[in-house]
């Protein structure tokens, strides 16, 4: 019954097909429009283990979900990362956020099972100029990411680019794009977003506020557990925004997938709906 609910919400519009799992609210970065407060002192990491990512996988499977989506924090912080990613593409089609910061060359060689894979590691890059890009995300993040992306796609590991948008001009996006394509990395693969106004951004008077039906719906699952979209767990002065909040219980995910659809119910239906933001 739930298979056949979620399969019927996601035709019609009122949700995506993807779960969403935050790995980790722990990073090596501290960027200003964080909406988890992540950064490397973080005192509540909010970490899902690979056990539990792995089993939500295949019970997303079983529920009819279309794909994953891992986030953070920093994913590659946890030290089996790389491993967990393979298990869980080999379920479903998967796409991982990461700053790319932390490739080394031992992390390159245990992500090279990856190409044979259906996933897509999605790459924060926020300026074509140096300068510009670690001041919104931190001192040499643009060298490592650079120097990153090639090492990727020399294994044959598909990379997305996405872009957080505050004040950036258009001409400044227009450079980034001549970059990624450099690397032969399509404009399909490059994600583009405004800053939303949600956790250390709110506070920062950052970004804009979503309205009602600008985040297409997409179930979400954290420690502190599951949410409407991965917009939703966000956290201000160490607490989590329980706003869109779904369910405290996660596992069995079918539980959190009921109420998820009880709550979408109420989505408008059809493609003209706006979705302002990715």
């Amino acid at each position: 019954m739930a298979r056949e609910a979620l399969e019927s919400a996601v035709r019609e519009g009122r949700c995506g097909g993807r779960l969403w799992l935050y790995a980790t609210y722990h990073c090596n970065l501290s960027c200003g429009y964080c909406l988890t407060e992540s950064m490397p002192g973080i005192s509540n990491r909010r970490t899902l283990t690979s056990e539990t990512m792995i089993r939500l996988t295949r019970e997303a499977r079983e529920l009819g979900f279309e794909a994953i989506g891992i986030t953070g924090g920093e994913l590659f912080m946890l030290p089996d990362a790389a491993e967990t990613l393979a298990e869980i593409a080999s379920l479903l089609p998967t796409v991982a956020l990461t700053n790319a910061t932390l490739f080394t060359d031992r992390l390159l060689e245990r992500l090279a099972p990856l190409a044979d894979l259906d996933i897509a590691l999605q790459i924060s890059l926020d300026s074509d100029s140096p300068d510009r890009n670690d001041a919104l995300r931190g001192p040499e993040n643009f060298a490592k990411v650079e120097q990153a992306i090639p090492a990727l796609l020399d294994r044959g590991i598909r990379v997305r680019i996405a872009t957080t948008v505050e004040d950036q001009t258009e001409a400044e996006l227009a450079r980034l794009c001549v970059l990624h394509r450099s690397w032969g990395i399509s404009d399909d693969d490059h994600i583009v977003r405004s800053v939303v106004r949600r956790g250390r951004a709110q506070l920062a008077g950052m970004g804009i506020t979503p309205g009602p039906t600008d985040i297409l719906p997409e179930l979400t699952i954290t420690a502190d557990g599951a949410f409407l979209h991965p917009f939703g767990p966000t956290v201000r002065h160490g607490v989590t925004d329980l706003d869109l909040l779904v369910s405290r219980q996660v596992l069995p995910l079918g539980r959190a997938v009921e109420r998820f659809l009880r709550i979408v119910s109420d989505q408008p239906v059809g493609t003209d709906v706006a979705r302002n933001i990715r």
